[in-house]
């Protein structure tokens, strides 16, 4: 016992030294919020709130009233035909023949891809994509794993030219190729060339042995027809696997659906192991759920993604506007529409510490979180962010930087 905690705390005084250790932290009260990924600022909604108390209260006090907590996995006692009806809700949402509910996107993508790729079939994926789908590629019985730069369309196509010549079985068609995105990237803010991959996919696979998966994570809410994801506003649904979509983001609730055929979502049902073997979401959760897709449904989300968009147009040209900042020590990159704003700088921690000292929360994302020498400050902007608060934290990044460049740096 003593030797097992010794080796504890030498593994974390390692990560002190390097300064990579994690610790938790709790959002300061009345600190403006450049973190989290509520992009909608729905967690805040009064809207939201009245509308899933009422809901609430109506499942709750009805004839068929249903149970606070869902009692068991989905395979025994957790099921119920609200939790059906959801799902069925929410695939006709976007456009989807079916759709299955996981208690996590982290969830949702082990399970996913632990089964579903066969014995000899090949996964291509992002050299960015998300840590759950490493893990769910790890525990798959898939023959290959290759990577391709990040949103690189020449660097897809050359591992999966190289991929058919090398395969017979694949080239053959006697093989599966799935290949695995996001849509809208966590870290950089970019957004899959979706068009372009399925273009590839198309004139590479004769056979129709090539499938797509997107992960949908922090486009949800965000992108899209009322908020329907990036899949939706490409218009390339039929074209597309499977998707995945979580509730914990802009949508202010908890868990995942995996959007899929009927046959898929069966076959998930008896091989996902990360559905399988665990208690199914209780039922104030899939109220939360119901509820922040009947506001996106009927369109009231709508003027929160536009203040959103306002923000992030407002953001970027202040980030244009300034002057005299040196872009050898800070520089700010973004993508069109992206509520993710990625400040680089070889001091990030001190360059988020400096912010959250001035009440504006922003958080250093080091490695292995991303790349090593990549590392950044993330900035997430939200529909609720006062023009205001935006100009304190481009004047904090502003001054930051000429301290440090005259060389009294906010170390």
């Amino acid at each position: 016992m003593v030797a097992l905690l010794e080796s504890f705390q030498q593994a974390l005084d390692q990560r002190e030294a390097k300064l990579a250790r994690r610790r938790l932290t709790i959002l300061s009260p009345g600190a403006a919020d450049f973190s989290s990924n509520d992009f909608l600022s729905l967690s805040t909604s009064s809207l939201l709130k009245s509308r899933y108390l009422r809901k609430l209260d109506a499942c709750f006090s009805s004839r068929k009233a249903v149970g606070l907590g869902s009692g068991g996995s989905r395979l025994l006692d957790g099921n119920s035909s609200f939790t059906e009806e959801l799902e069925q809700f929410i695939a006709s949402f976007h456009d989807a023949p079916d759709g299955l509910l996981f208690n996590s996107g982290f969830d949702a993508n082990v399970g996913v891809f632990s089964c579903i790729p066969q014995p000899g079939d090949a996964i291509v994926h992002d050299e960015l994509i998300h840590a759950s789908v490493r893990e769910g590629m790890r525990l798959s019985r898939a023959k290959t794993k290759l990577q391709f730069k990040h949103n690189s369309i020449n660097d897809l196509n050359r591992v999966l030219q190289r991929l058919v010549k090398e395969d017979p079985s694949i080239s053959e068609g006697n093989r599966n190729v799935f290949i695995a995105v996001e849509s809208l990237y966590s870290m950089d803010g970019d957004v899959a060339p979706l068009k372009e991959i399925i273009q590839t996919m198309h004139k590479l696979f004769a056979h129709g042995n090539a499938y797509l998966i997107v992960d949908e994570a922090h486009a949800t809410g965000v992108f899209g027809p009322n908020g329907a994801g990036v899949v939706q506003d490409l218009g390339v649904q039929k074209d597309v696997f499977l998707r995945t979509h979580t509730f914990g983001k802009a949508l202010a609730s908890q868990g995942a659906i995996v959007l899929c055929t009927t046959l898929t979502r069966e076959y998930l049902i008896n091989y996902a192991r990360t559905l399988i073997y665990t208690t199914a979401m209780a039922s104030p959760t899939l109220v939360a759920i119901r509820v922040a897709y009947e506001l996106m449904q009927q369109g009231k989300t709508q003027p929160f993604q536009q203040n959103l968009q306002s923000n992030i147009s407002y953001l970027r040209a202040c980030c244009d506007a300034i002057d005299g900042i040196d872009r050898s020590i800070v520089r700010i990159d973004h993508h069109d529409r992206s509520p993710i704003f990625s400040i680089r700088t070889k001091y990030p921690r001190e360059l988020a510490r400096y912010c959250q000292q001035r009440g504006l929360i922003v958080r250093a994302i080091m490695a292995p979180t991303v790349p090593l020498g990549k590392e950044r400050v993330r900035v997430c902007l939200h529909a609720g962010n006062t023009r205001h608060e935006i100009d304190q934290l481009v004047g904090a990044i502003k001054k930051w930087a000429e301290d440090l460049k005259m060389g009294s740096p906010k170390l």
